[in-house]
């Protein structure tokens, strides 16, 4: 037996999946995005421009592509994320609409340690608004998310954790004074030791006990902001709490991707476990020259991780206004002879927007055990006295009434 690859899963019953994605897609086109599609396979470079070469993204985690044949010199990987296809494809297709709005959703991958929440290949929903440098887009863009989950999933169980990283700039004086602060510390591990010189913010990514105390008491970005900075910070605040968003402030959090400059955001829940966040983004002001493009567009964005979303709706599935599944009808011919007419029952029904199943093989006593198994409304049986008048016999599986058709009028009476 081959049995499917480590990190992936097999999903049997995808409705609670589809009505996510489903609720989200119809919510966010009432703010004015519309959804693109972009590849799965990318190239390389393109990542590492853009979430950089020291994130544990472009270092250890992506999955790269080689031909069997071993003759292309190209370097392509599976993508690891899509904020950064969705601007290589606003910078290499030439949009000029801004602000550009868009959605998509599929899979992504990254070789990471399977865990609870945590998959190799896994499903993100991306929201990318290009071109807008207002905070109050910062504003509303983190209110649309809340909204979903708070009103459209009736989730409770959720925090939203804002912090402002300021400008490039201020990240690079900040820097020197986080290095002089953790020089003077002992007990970092092996991992952020290498982080100090590579990528110094990612130390308040650490999940290690000693590392997170460490940076507990380390000083904070703020510290470096400049005026403009601290006022788009607190308007960014005021704007939510007009908004009745509820939020903490999280200094610590800096997000993985180096991409990333002001505004940053996590929805987190305790229902996840450790693997706490299911939504996380925030603004990109430089990401457009980064891959490309002839000037840079400030931007913002956002994936939600729809493994996680879905897990965290499947413990409270009594509080989602789920889509009642179709009643299904089932077809059953006697014998050989009526196979024909049984398909073209199923067609005329199917056409009339009916769900129907042909069942053809076994006796008519397996056959109907299969009808009540998959919970069929009706068994519209056909044999040799029906197929000679033109008619059809109606069994409803609840009740067991039965009741005799002219073929013509089936349609019309199951509705």
């Amino acid at each position: 037996m081959i049995h499917r690859v480590r990190g992936t899963r097999d999903i049997l019953d995808t409705r609670l999946f589809e009505y996510a994605v489903s609720t989200i897609a119809t919510y966010v086109k009432k703010y004015h995005f519309t959804p693109i599609m972009t590849p799965v396979l990318e190239s390389v470079d393109l990542f590492k421009r853009s979430l950089g070469t020291e994130t544990d993204v472009v270092s250890k985690e992506m999955f790269i592509v080689s031909s069997s044949s071993g003759q292309s010199d190209e370097s392509i990987c599976l993508r690891p994320e899509a904020t950064a296809s969705t601007i290589r494809a606003f910078v290499e297709e030439g949009v000029q609409q801004t602000p550009w709005k868009v959605f998509s959703w599929g899979p992504m991958f990254r070789y990471e340690r399977p865990q609870k929440g945590r998959f190799r290949q896994f499903n993100q929903f991306n929201l990318e608004c290009i071109g807008s440098a207002s905070v109050a887009q910062d504003a509303q863009f983190i209110t649309m998310l809340d909204r979903i989950f708070n009103q459209q999933f009736a989730l409770d169980s959720y925090g939203l954790h804002i912090n402002f990283l300021g400008t490039p700039e201020e990240r690079k004086a900040f820097r020197g004074t986080l290095l002089t602060y953790l020089d003077g510390q002992s007990g970092l591990c092996q991992t952020c030791q290498v982080r100090k010189t590579t990528n110094i913010l990612r130390v308040f990514d650490c999940k290690q006990d000693a590392c997170r105390a460490i940076c507990e008491s380390a000083p904070t970005l703020e510290q470096a902001f400049g005026q403009a900075s601290r006022t788009e910070w607190q308007q960014l605040r005021n704007y939510l709490e007009e908004l009745s968003v509820c939020f903490t402030v999280n200094t610590r959090l800096v997000r993985g991707l180096d991409y990333y400059n002001k505004t940053v955001f996590e929805f987190v829940s305790s229902d996840l476990g450790s693997q706490t966040a299911f939504c996380g983004g925030g603004r990109y002001d430089h990401l457009v020259s980064q891959i490309g493009g002839k000037e840079d567009q400030p931007s913002i964005g956002a994936a939600i991780g729809l493994d996680r979303l879905v897990m965290i709706l499947e413990a409270h599935p009594e509080k989602l206004m789920l889509p009642q599944d179709p009643a299904v009808y089932v077809v059953i011919p006697l014998s050989d002879q009526q196979h024909g007419l049984a398909l073209q029952c199923v067609d005329a029904l199917i056409y009339a927007g009916h769900t129907v199943e042909l069942l053809s093989d076994g006796s008519v006593k397996s056959m109907m055990r299969k009808a009540n198994k998959m919970g069929a409304a009706s068994a519209i049986i056909i044999g040799d006295d029906e197929q000679a008048a033109g008619t059809v016999t109606v069994k409803n599986m609840q009740s067991s009434d039965v009741q005799v058709l002219k073929l013509a009028d089936l349609p019309k009476f199951l509705k």
